[in-house]
């Protein structure tokens, strides 16, 4: 089979900028909401003030989650930009150094210098800021800061988590509402878990355990303090 005829291979680490977000996204939007909703309750909170709080967590931590991955990724874009316009001002001031430090990262890889110095005379011709960006720097298109794309993930992906507890409490009793929102919560981040580690190809199991057990944990502490609170007042 030629090389033209090869079928194209898909690889896990092309999934890693979008769901980093998201993952990132629904399972604070889980966590944060279902903690809040549990330590409000702790706390002998009215129905109406559980929703309200509720409602508050979720508009502010998606609000929050886009600020944030917006502001990171930014910092990464403008750094990637600035490495890459020194690179280019490199290859037009000195291009016979630049191929030669091209040729000696493929040297370090394994390449004979003959045929490290042929690679990089080669794919500089084709793509010279493209192949040093890749090669030296570690840029690719894939794997590129995208602050919007990551800014409307995390705020899209903390909402869907966030909403999930809450619709618990419009459904639930009161008295019972801890228990239920807790159980349930645990429920959607083991299947968060078990979903970001079919995608990233990781052990489903690891995954939904790392998840199920920092959310108890947040859920735990703040029924503490609720409760806590709740007695005291």
């Amino acid at each position: 089979m030629s090389p033209l005829q090869m079928p194209a291979e898909s690889h896990k680490s092309e999934h890693i900028s979008w769901l980093r977000a998201a993952v990132l996204g629904a399972n604070d939007g889980i966590v944060s909401t279902a903690s809040l909703i549990v330590g409000v309750a702790a706390a002998q909170t009215s129905h109406e003030n559980i929703i309200l709080t509720g409602v508050a967590g979720l508009v502010a931590g998606a609000m929050s989650m886009a600020a944030g991955e917006y502001v990171s990724v930014s910092s990464q874009a403008d750094t990637e930009s600035a490495d890459l316009a020194r690179e280019s001002a490199e290859l037009a001031s000195n291009p016979e150094f630049e191929h030669a430090e091209l040729a000696q990262i493929y040297v370090t890889r394994g390449l004979n210098p003959t045929l490290a110095s042929e690679v990089a005379k080669q794919l500089m011709a084709h793509d010279a800021l493209g192949t040093h960006a890749r090669d030296e720097l570690g840029i690719t298109q894939a794997l590129s800061a995208r602050p919007v794309q990551a800014a409307l993930t995390s705020a899209a992906a903390f909402s869907v988590g966030a909403a999930l507890p809450l619709l618990m409490v419009l459904f639930i009793r009161s008295d019972s509402l801890i228990i239920f929102v807790s159980a349930a919560s645990l429920v959607f981040l083991a299947l968060l878990g078990m979903l970001a580690a079919r995608v990233g190809g990781a052990p489903i199991w690891k995954g939904a355990t790392r998840v199920c057990f920092w959310g108890a944990l947040a859920m735990a502490l703040t029924a503490g303090i609720g409760s806590l609170f709740g007695t005291i007042a």
